[in-house]
């Protein structure tokens, strides 16, 4: 089928550095052929210096137009639809690349337009809402023009090749399968950890914090993936279902175990003395899954720390301290997989030393970019790599407490030094 590929913001940051690349990866591996591209921007646009921005060539320049409009006007969106000009052997994937509220609003404005026919796809970026009310808000007012089948709420870890790597390291390799529960798993980390500080996103963070720009979402939906169970007739179709299920399964997050905490110079960085708004978080979790009972979970999130690196790691039951027992999903920056081991040094001598037994991808297999993916996958209909209405709903429940109890305390926030550690913020294995 013909796609049109409508990005609201075709001149924005996210497009410039993610979208246009994405595209032509995408359109040179020469099997979308049918796909056209659709800006739509504010101001004119000039595409050449656009492409030249972005691509740093013009190679799409025959794909791409250009509709300038006023997103706030109700007339410029039947305009658009007539520039659209949908046929019925065709389909439109609209690409939301705005601010929450922005997107909440064109939406409200195409579907009053009449851009909403079953052959209308919507992409959707994070955040989805700030809490459970608003999320629940922007899902009721999508609901009144599109189908649930119709959106596409983009988590990018999820479409990150490591990340689907769990699924097919648990569900296809017998020996992990069978150790996959709290007989055999002590405890689960999931971390998030930046050495960068909020990098001139001033206002993106102010209003937003570790918590929500991070933790529910990203860390929330590899959580599912850990904890979820894989059927023998695993099919990708379900896993949105799967991951639900699972987080179904987990008790809110207790704010008296919770811990926020800000970076020394992030209020004169922001120039707002006082902030309370947090640059590092760490949350327990339990499920009441059988196969999970007693399993302490731990999702942290934090800028501004010693290293770079998203990963889940899965702690093992030991027999004793001399026995090593992790295994660790790299998702970034180098997406792989680390087994630690302990093995008999070489030489005369009878000693031990750890090392890891690890898997990469080899130097020159290059993965897609998850963004390449999340297109590909809309363009397809394909949506176990996106985040459905039930599964942001109840992210947002289990963290109703935690944001509830920051909410009344108005006491300063934990400071630590930039470049501190995890275990040297709260304690604990990371």
């Amino acid at each position: 089928m013909k796609t049109k590929l409508l990005i609201f913001g075709i001149t924005g940051d996210l497009s410039t550095r993610k979208l246009l690349p994405a595209l032509r990866a995408i359109i040179n591996t020469g099997d979308f052929d049918d796909v056209s591209i659709i800006g739509v921007s504010r101001k004119t646009v000039n595409v050449t210096e656009l492409l030249q921005k972005s691509l740093g060539g013009i190679d799409l320049k025959d794909r791409i137009s250009i509709v300038t409009m006023n997103l706030a006007e109700a007339e410029d969106y039947r305009h658009l639809k007539d520039e659209i000009a949908l046929g019925s052997d065709e389909q439109l994937v609209v690409y939301l690349s705005v601010p929450p509220m922005a997107a909440t609003q064109i939406v409200d404005f195409m579907g009053e337009a009449g851009i909403n026919t079953p052959n209308v796809k919507i992409l959707f970026e994070k955040p989805f809402g700030v809490d459970h009310a608003s999320a629940q808000d922007i899902i009721t007012r999508t609901a009144r023009y599109y189908t649930e089948d119709q959106l596409y709420r983009i988590d990018h870890y999820l479409a990150k090749e490591m990340a689907q790597n769990i699924v097919a390291f648990r569900g296809r390799n017998a020996l992990f399968s069978h150790i996959w529960n709290n007989n055999f798993i002590q405890s689960i980390e999931i971390i998030a950890s930046e050495r960068i500080g909020i990098e001139g996103r001033v206002q993106f963070y102010e209003q937003t914090g570790a918590l929500r720009d991070v933790v529910q979402g990203h860390l929330m939906q590899l959580l599912a993936l850990t904890l979820m169970d894989i059927p023998h007739d695993f099919d990708w179709h379900v896993l949105p279902d799967l991951r639900l299920k699972a987080l179904e399964q987990l008790r809110p997050a207790d704010p008296d175990l919770a811990v926020r905490a800000q970076y020394e110079g992030y209020q004169e960085e922001v120039q707002n003395p006082g902030s309370q708004t947090e640059t590092f978080v760490s949350l327990q979790l339990q499920s009441d899954q059988p196969r999970w009972l007693d399993v302490p979970i731990r999702l942290v999130a934090g800028k501004a720390l010693d290293e770079k690196t998203t990963e889940v790691r899965i702690h093992l039951k030991k027999l004793h301290e001399a026995q090593s027992n992790c295994i660790v999903f790299k998702i970034q920056p180098d997406e792989g997989i680390r087994i630690d081991l302990f093995v008999k040094k070489p030489g005369y001598a009878r000693e031990f030393a750890s090392r890891s037994l690890g898997f990469n991808f080899p130097e020159d297999e290059k993965l897609p970019d998850a963004y390449e993916q999340v297109i590909v996958d809309a363009i397809h209909s394909r949506k176990s790599l996106f985040t459905s209405s039930s599964e942001v709903l109840r992210s947002w429940e289990l963290l109703a407490k935690v944001q509830y109890a920051w909410d009344m305390d108005a006491s300063p926030v934990m400071q630590y030094k930039k470049g501190s550690n995890i275990a040297s913020i709260v304690g604990g294995e990371a």
